[in-house]
């Protein structure tokens, strides 16, 4: 493959393993949501998720045209070729230790999704502009997807925020433990630079103001205060991830592994 070529293929592998590693964690929400409809509810939003990867992981194996599938793409890469953000791969906790998939905080999930929804719902918006039009067709069906994301994202948020001392609290921790991550968003890849010259992908710079408005007018809303983003960049699209991925992917991967020959 041309250079140019391989930096399109790692922009979607980018944009798949976001939407997969992410789907994959929110799944874990299902049998033990805080009720019947939000149980419902993020599971519909992993399997909204999922689809996303779906397609663009057909789109890379297209692209690559070496007998790569949509499920080799996802249930037989290891860690380090994952290009997803840090952020996505936490636990739903801030107990950073181990798998720590035990005692999950809804706080850190809702938090989470509102950050990446907020993001994605600009992202897509304008790569429905790109210059490869099967990625512009997979960016406009996403839109419609990540704006019902956002949407329960932000109804939550003011929901944890203004509501009880608790929920408040643990809203505003999410937060403070969640915003650093943020940081990987506007910190051009290589990969991400090429495919903005080529047309394909959009500089995610031109969205960030918007984004900064967005999140700060929600959290004004739900009384919450915007916390610093500073400190350590991950490094997790670059495939340098925290020990959290390596578990996911271990779960989620096992049963592809174990019958890499099963016809389901």
């Amino acid at each position: 493959m041309q250079a140019s070529s391989v930096a399109c293929v790692d922009y979607l592998l980018h944009l798949a393993d976001n939407a997969l590693v992410l789907g994959q964690r929110n799944a874990e929400w299902c049998g033990h949501g805080p009720a019947l409809e939000e149980d419902i509810a993020m599971s519909n939003i992993s399997l909204d998720l999922i689809g996303q990867a779906r397609l663009l992981y057909q789109h890379v194996a297209t692209l690559r045209s070496d007998g790569s599938t949509e499920d080799r793409l996802a249930y037989f890469r290891d860690a380090p070729e994952f290009r997803n953000y840090t952020l996505l791969e936490l636990p739903h906790t801030q107990a950073l230790v181990g798998y720590a998939i035990d005692n999950r905080d809804y706080a850190v999930t809702i938090a989470r999704n509102y950050l990446f929804s907020a993001l994605m719902a600009l992202l897509w918006e304008q790569l429905q502009a790109s210059t490869d039009t099967q990625l512009a067709a997979i960016a406009a069906k996403s839109l419609k997807e990540v704006r019902y994301h956002l949407r329960h994202s932000h109804d939550w948020m003011l929901r944890f925020g203004d509501g009880t001392e608790e929920s408040h609290k643990r809203a505003q921790a999410a937060l403070d433990h969640l915003m650093p991550y943020t940081q990987e968003f506007w910190s051009l890849s290589v990969f991400e630079t090429q495919a903005v010259q080529l047309g394909v992908g959009i500089d995610v710079n031109r969205v960030k103001q918007d984004w900064e408005t967005l999140v700060r007018n929600t959290l004004t809303e739900a009384t919450l205060q915007v916390p610093s983003s500073a400190g350590f960049v991950t490094t997790g699209k670059l495939g340098v991830h925290s020990e959290h991925l390596s578990y996911l992917l271990g779960e989620m991967q096992s049963l592809s592994r174990a019958h890499p020959e099963g016809v389901w």
